[in-house]
């Protein structure tokens, strides 16, 4: 086991050295890490693999909500939810009305690829962000708001669509609000009592709530991102002061957990069913791309954008990686898409990490935004 385990810690050493040396973002490359590894390398998943992918995924999906600045999303809010409401819907509609009439998937199978195919990165837009500068800037606040808006809706879609009514959806759905409502106020308590101490107790005490909601989901047969997404936007203000406690986290997830997720991701892609459904892989990839743009670009419009920083806005919530792959990967593993249809799945969603963000930052990044707009 220990010998398994190092050569999975190798691959995502090797993911990280590429990712340093090409800048692209390291989640894409340990996916593509991934797809080598399964494809020629004979890379398997077993129990803890799947267990330490899983811990991933939620923490990843924690550490995003967390983040978001609750102070911009008020001040932005129509704006925000707007286009976050809208890149969600019109995507979902398109992939989901293409997949089930035309390439003849399931009702429940295009469903998931509705939810997969209009889901908007996080991450890379985050890192963009940040590489341009325009994160402290009004654009960047809006765009920002907006992947928050858009990913929780995926979230809360990918729970009502697949979830067991019953009385653990009752339990877990009661647990979750209580301990959203109740969490800002008692985590800085705990905080300021517990925090910063070499047993590490304020981790551990997120960590509690992360597994216990996430356990109650899936006994109701919803996935433990969602509690996850609310939890770290109930204390996103508390690490807004913390920031010491939020580089901390990130440094446990991405050195720990969510390399397992996105290399098994990646180890599920059949490079032989890439090249068979490549028509359809770029047929759906256009589906995104257009539906983004038909829902975002007039948006941008009504609320004033310039026509670059519309066309800008719009390719950056066309990106997709994160809780694209979070969809599908529910999708198979609930058997609810095949090993086939996951690969398409998931190409498209690498590939709109990839093309959108290109394009946007070579043709339409604005230029010497003016500093009168910063927030």
């Amino acid at each position: 086991m220990w010998l398994t385990y190092s050569w999975w810690l190798g691959l995502a050493l090797i993911a990280g050295l590429v990712a340093d040396w090409t800048g692209i973002s390291i989640s894409l490359i340990e996916i593509l890490v991934g797809v080598i590894a399964g494809n020629y390398l004979g890379f398997q998943t077993n129990q803890w693999v799947e267990f330490l992918g899983g811990v991933g995924s939620v923490f990843l999906t924690f550490l995003a909500g967390a983040e978001v600045d609750p102070i911009v999303l008020k001040s932005k809010f129509k704006e925000s939810i707007t286009i976050g409401l809208l890149a969600l819907i019109f995507p979902f509609a398109g992939a989901f009305a293409f997949t089930h009439f035309v390439a003849d998937w399931t009702l429940k199978a295009s469903e998931i690829a509705g939810i997969a195919l209009s889901t908007t990165s996080v991450a890379v837009v985050y890192a963009v962000m940040v590489e341009s500068g325009l994160n402290e800037t009004e654009l960047g606040k809006i765009i920002l708001a907006a992947c928050f808006i858009n990913d929780l809706g995926t979230v809360l879609v990918l729970g009502i669509l697949f979830a067991n009514y019953n009385k653990w959806m009752l339990l877990f759905v009661v647990i979750t609000v209580v301990v959203a409502v109740f969490m800002p106020s008692a985590t800085k308590k705990f905080f300021a009592v517990y925090g910063n101490k070499v047993g590490q107790l304020e981790i551990k005490y997120l960590f509690f709530f992360l597994f216990l909601t996430g356990g109650l989901a899936s006994m109701a047969n919803s996935e433990a991102v969602l509690p996850a997404y609310i939890l770290g936007l109930m204390v996103s203000g508390f690490f807004v002061k913390e920031k010491n406690l939020l580089f901390r986290m990130r440094s446990i997830a991405f050195a720990i957990f969510t390399p397992f997720y996105f290399i098994k991701a990646g180890l599920y892609v059949s490079l032989h069913g890439v090249i068979v459904n490549i028509l359809l892989i770029v047929i759906l990839l256009l589906i995104k791309i257009a539906t983004k743009y038909i829902a975002v670009k007039p948006t941008t419009m009504v609320f004033k954008f310039s026509k670059q920083e519309g066309m800008y806005t719009t390719l950056l919530m066309s990106t997709g990686l994160t809780f694209g792959t979070i969809s599908a990967m529910f999708g198979l593993t609930h058997k609810i898409i095949t090993s086939n249809q996951y690969t398409i799945l998931v190409t498209v969603v690498i590939l709109s990490a990839i093309v959108p963000t290109l394009i946007a930052e070579k043709f339409y990044r604005p230029q010497d935004y003016d500093i009168e707009r910063k927030i």
